[in-house]
């Protein structure tokens, strides 16, 4: 397990603190995060209400006056804080690799270009390329969830080739449909909501990656490997109408 012994924890209002694991986005910074999430959840403290990973950090969110009520009579402790941090830091010591979570592997079937992804042709000459090319270098790659945010279910993907990488769109559409799959400079990712955003659209998926009355509502998580698999629109509906 990487050196903790610069992972640092400060409070974030009165009940949630953050735990710092590293400077940079690195594989190496996610499976530390992976890992202590896992431990974690697998271990709650009194009050424990959930951890948020990111790229380098945990969130650790809880109830106060739950950890108050828990709290050792005659001990002296200064806040529910403290005595979390002090939870937390326990954690930290006793965190080991073989509490990594295990890696799902999750194929994303998408239908590229025309209506589907409007900018594909504009990501090819950007980079030189065909928009076959384009297609074929986007489905050779392993994504990485490094972490879910901006939009519920919104994967942040690692390891996405340089050669198919497009700056964001200068003027970013008002609405995107649920399903899109963009590149933004370096990074792809998926539209799980219709939402505005400036990524450059090369298609979309028939797959729901958010499902809001489902647990859990999110069909990706951090940790997961992302393939995506380019499928025909007569595919796409099939799937989209739950035929195949």
């Amino acid at each position: 397990m990487k050196n903790l012994s610069n992972a640092t924890m400060s409070p974030l209002g009165d009940s949630a603190v953050i735990i710092q694991l590293g400077e940079g986005i690195s594989e190496q910074t996610h499976r530390v995060v992976s890992a202590l999430t896992k431990r974690i959840e697998n271990d709650p403290f009194p009050g424990f209400i959930e951890c948020v990973p990111a790229f380098t950090s945990v969130t650790v969110f809880y109830q106060p006056f739950e950890v108050y009520r828990k709290m050792e009579s005659g001990k002296a402790v200064d806040s529910p804080y403290e005595k979390v941090k002090a939870l937390l830091d326990h954690h930290l010591q006793e965190l080991t690799m073989e509490e990594e979570t295990d890696q799902r592997t999750v194929e994303i079937p998408v239908c590229y270009g025309g209506r589907f992804g409007p900018d594909l042709e504009e990501v090819a000459d950007i980079n030189g390329l065909t928009a076959q090319e384009v297609i074929d270098i986007h489905t050779s790659g392993e994504y990485l969830v490094y972490m879910i945010g901006f939009a519920p279910g919104f994967p942040y993907l690692g390891g996405m080739s340089e050669k198919i990488a497009a700056p964001r769109r200068s003027s970013p559409r008002t609405s995107i449909p649920a399903g899109s799959v963009g590149i933004a400079g370096m990074q792809t990712g998926v539209y799980p909501l219709s939402t505005p955003g400036g990524w450059q659209l090369i298609g979309n998926t028939p797959l729901e990656l958010f499902k809001p009355y489902e647990q859990p509502p999110s069909l990706l998580r951090a940790g997961d490997i992302v393939k995506f698999v380019s499928v025909t629109e007569e595919e796409y509906h099939a799937l989209k109408e739950g035929k195949s």
